[in-house]
């Protein structure tokens, strides 16, 4: 079996080969603290291994992944990167742990996203330019151009979006990787300085109570749950993403449901949140 520290290095190396188009020893060194030569000799190693993945490109001074490219240690996923690259988990490791207790998590489907796609988005996103990529919205499914400029990749909780200013609608729109088409094409940066995102921006506090429809016990048991102060739990969040905590928690504030045992939770303060969500 693989050692530990060799099965991380290659797993980063596939990894930031695939979603990002290019890998450099820095890479490793920046990650793990490695000398250049032991960097150097991990990429080396991986390229004996998987002969067919990588190629080294001079004129982009790194190592770029092939058409033929087979994953071996990643997933495939795009939260798999995304969740890495923003620090929101650790790559777990091969082996098995004395200390892991039994346990299991729901598996969602995964999305079908393109790395070439996103190898652009990434680009466009570091060096802040535009993009122009095609799109399909399930309220519009005939396939459009945009032209983009992304701000931030959001993590919803089932999947992941990119927050960008769109030059058609000239307004942020939330966009989910996985309904992009083609190829994307990097622009250069923006032609005029882009307006501040007001609701990327704006902080609100969601007040959450116990669906008063509930039992007395009902409530406090939900109180307890959720750690409740004085029967309120508040929830600070921006206000674009504001629906998604929403949807998360599983409140509908549109119509109440018919079980309060089902509903559980409201939004208390629906007047003051309603103008950030959507329509």
């Amino acid at each position: 079996m693989i050692k530990t520290g060799r099965y991380r290095r290659f797993w980063l190396i596939e990894l930031i080969s695939f979603w990002e188009g290019r890998l450099t020893a820095s890479h490793l060194r920046q990650f793990f603290g490695l000398s250049r030569q032991q960097a150097s000799k991990d990429i080396n190693q991986y390229l004996q291994e998987q002969p067919g993945n990588l190629f080294y490109c001079p004129s982009r001074k790194g190592h770029l992944p092939t058409e033929q490219f087979a994953p071996l240690y990643i997933s495939g996923d795009v939260a798999e990167y995304l969740n890495w690259m923003t620090g929101q988990s650790a790559h777990s490791m091969p082996e098995a742990a004395d200390c892991w207790l039994p346990h299991l998590s729901l598996t969602h489907p995964p999305r079908n996203v393109s790395p070439q796609i996103i190898r652009s988005l990434v680009q466009a996103l570091r060096q802040q330019q535009r993009v122009e990529v095609d799109y399909v919205a399930v309220s519009r499914p005939d396939r459009s151009g945009r032209i983009i400029v992304p701000t931030a990749f959001v993590n919803i909780g089932r999947r992941w979006h990119l927050r960008a200013w769109c030059e058609r609608a000239q307004g942020y729109r939330d966009l989910v990787l996985s309904r992009f088409r083609g190829e994307a094409s990097l622009e250069g940066p923006p032609l005029t300085p882009l307006p501040a995102d007001e609701a990327w921006h704006t902080e609100l506090t969601l007040l959450l109570t116990p669906d008063p429809r509930l039992t007395p016990e009902q409530q406090e048991a939900l109180a307890l749950d959720y750690g409740m102060h004085n029967s309120q739990l508040r929830l600070t969040t921006r206000a674009a993403l504001a629906n998604y905590l929403l949807q998360d928690m599983q409140i509908n504030i549109k119509m109440l449901d018919g079980n309060p045992a089902a509903q559980q939770l409201i939004l208390a303060n629906i007047d003051d949140i309603k103008p950030w969500l959507f329509s």
